[in-house]
């Protein structure tokens, strides 16, 4: 899946355009490398975002190709921020 579709779809991102324009900007990064929009994920990656100042990092659970709003926070795990 790619990053640009997974952040919108676990809701870390509210559109998909943010998200893309936020990996275009370099403030996304998978496993510690700059991810552009287009970069494939997998379980067990971890994603880095950089947003205002402060550092999230989540860890890939699943990555489904739809998903309700309910069932969007068991996509990933928070490991720091």
């Amino acid at each position: 899946m790619r990053i640009d579709k997974f952040l919108k779809n676990s809701r870390l991102i509210k559109r998909r355009t943010v998200s893309k324009a936020a990996c275009d900007s370099g403030r996304i990064s998978v496993n510690g490398q700059v991810a552009k929009a287009g970069t494939q994920i997998k379980a067990g990656d971890i994603i880095a975002m950089t947003m205002g100042g402060t550092v999230q990092k989540v860890k890939v659970l699943q990555t489904p190709e739809h998903v309700r709003k309910d069932e969007a926070e068991n996509l990933y795990a928070v490991i720091e921020g």
